[in-house]
């Protein structure tokens, strides 16, 4: 981190307990040579420089890996009333949604598992292999339900492989977003990382509007009787070629310049620090002990962020079509307009988010959610394409202040040597309790209550959540990551970096 060129004896950390000022008065020079060892001035060989060619590959296969492995995972999501009448008996339709979007729900509770395997593994042997080992994994689960017998063929063997599977697909997801976001962010320079982590999450959507785009393009062509038959197992095989591609994409890149000075030992930190990284590197209990506070925040700011993604990218059409009866065809396209659209601005996001802060632009879109949730579904209670267009969009526009801001603030929140592992355990509980729970509870919500405003409420609900955690985050644009050096994108920058850090002469 950059360090104070303030006089090391009169200012002390806050971490770091005060002499006596009597004390320093007699003995200023020992004062200040304890200081200056315990935090050692800004050297230039403290600095990365980063070379733009590497930090756009790095981005590319990180956003691309990304965008593969959400377009899996979507297309569950998009096919969730193909699957509730192929794999579970016949009732309801009411009761085979739930059926179908519990079993969405079902890849939730394995990613925290898969965080805290993935996670700590990603900070003892790489970014790279284990983002490489997820992308592995999500592609035979995905392929494989494609697979799958039907019920009407197997019977109840037919939902517990679906199952199964899906459980592989979460814990494959559990070290996805935390590795993904972790690699971006070491790999930008400080005053840039909002902006080439916006594109994480144009991965995000360009994955869900892959996803989207295919059903929407088979159900048109085939049929909604030939996508029961088998036309529905088609995007689930397609994921194979496309993991294949994901893994060359990461498995050719370098690890992160923070991971590798990290392992190499050449961060220039104190020795107190150096003994924490040497004994907590990779420690999951130490994860626990240590920084449960920011584990406590990560998951508010995550939970109030998944409530309002999955409800606008993976519930809206199953509500435009089970509530206000649209075919499954035309609200997919209404999604997949909104979703383009998104992408065409996120970027810009995430320049603002680097100019303005973090907390501005998270701020926006909590607040865009309880204020405009409402209004929004009421537009879309209207059914008329204009008025459910514009009700998207106002969600829509709050969603991508969240999106193009999400992926740059919570790997700052944790420091360099515990970053993928504190960020995939507190990312995935809280998408675990949270984001692939939402369809299901807005689904029995409405049943129970009757009311189709019922995803407004719970969004009002979640965003009132995310109001509190943003106010109490630190603020971390343009800043260095924690336990790691500064990151700039030209040499003259890092020298500049060097003399203003640098103490005044005293006369």
């Amino acid at each position: 981190m950059v360090r104070s060129g303030k006089d090391p004896a009169t200012s002390p950390t806050d971490s770091e307990p005060t002499p006596p000022s009597a004390a320093v008065r007699r003995h200023p020079a020992l004062f200040r040579a304890v200081r200056r060892r315990r935090n050692p001035p800004l050297r230039r060989s403290d600095i990365t420089v980063t070379d733009e060619r590497a930090v756009k590959r790095a981005v590319k296969a990180a956003s691309l890996g990304n965008a593969m492995e959400w377009f899996d995972f979507g297309i569950y999501a998009y096919l969730a009333g193909t699957i509730g009448r192929v794999f579970f008996p016949s009732g309801s339709d009411t009761a085979q949604l739930l059926s179908s979007f519990a079993t969405f729900a079902v890849a939730f509770l394995v990613r925290p598992l898969g965080g805290m395997v993935f996670g700590p593994m990603g900070d003892k042997v790489g970014r790279k292999k284990v983002l490489a080992l997820t992308m592995i994994l999500m592609a035979i689960g995905t392929a494989a339900i494609g697979l799958l017998p039907t019920y009407a063929a197997v019977g109840f063997w037919s939902p517990l492989l679906l199952i199964l599977f899906r459980l592989l697909q979460g814990f494959s997801t559990g070290g996805e977003y935390g590795g993904a976001s972790t690699f971006i962010a070491e790999y930008a320079p400080d005053k840039r990382r909002g902006y080439f982590g916006s594109f994480l999450e144009l991965g995000t959507l360009a994955g869900y509007t892959g996803a989207a785009g295919l059903v929407t393009a088979l159900t048109a062509w085939l049929g909604n009787d030939t996508m029961d038959a088998w036309g529905w197992r088609i995007p689930f095989l397609v994921a194979g070629p496309l993991g294949i591609v994901g893994v060359y994409l990461r498995l050719k890149l370098d690890d992160t310049p923070a991971y590798l000075k990290l392992e190499q030992g050449n961060v220039h930190i104190g020795d107190a620090a150096n003994a924490l990284e040497t004994t907590a590197h990779g420690d999951l209990a130490r994860i626990f002990r240590q920084y449960w506070p920011t584990l406590v925040l990560c998951i508010a700011l995550v939970g109030a962020y998944n409530v309002t993604d999955y409800m606008l990218l993976s519930y809206m059409p199953t509500y435009l079509s089970d509530e206000l009866h649209y075919s499954e065809t035309h609200g997919l396209l209404i999604l997949v307009a909104t979703m383009v659209l998104l992408m065409l601005i996120i970027n810009q996001v995430g320049r603002l988010n680097d100019h303005f802060g973090r907390k501005p632009l998270l701020m926006t879109g909590m607040l865009g959610f309880f204020f405009l949730s409402a209004p929004a579904f009421l537009l879309v209670r209207q059914g008329s394409l204009l008025a459910v267009s514009a009700g998207m969009l106002m969600l829509g526009l709050s969603l991508v202040c969240l999106l193009g801001t999400m992926s740059a603030a919570l790997p700052a929140m944790f420091p360099t040597h515990v970053r993928y592992g504190s960020l995939s355990v507190g990312y995935n509980l809280s998408a675990s309790l949270f984001g692939g729970t939402t369809p299901l509870v807005i689904t029995a919500l409405i049943g129970v209550t009757g009311s189709d405003m019922m995803p407004a409420y719970y969004s009002m609900a979640a965003a009132l959540v995310g109001v509190i955690a943003v106010a109490c985050m630190k603020e971390t644009a343009q800043q260095p990551l924690e336990g790691s050096p500064p990151s700039v994108q030209t040499r003259e920058e890092a020298a500049e970096l060097v003399r203003s850090q640098a103490p005044a002469p005293k006369f």
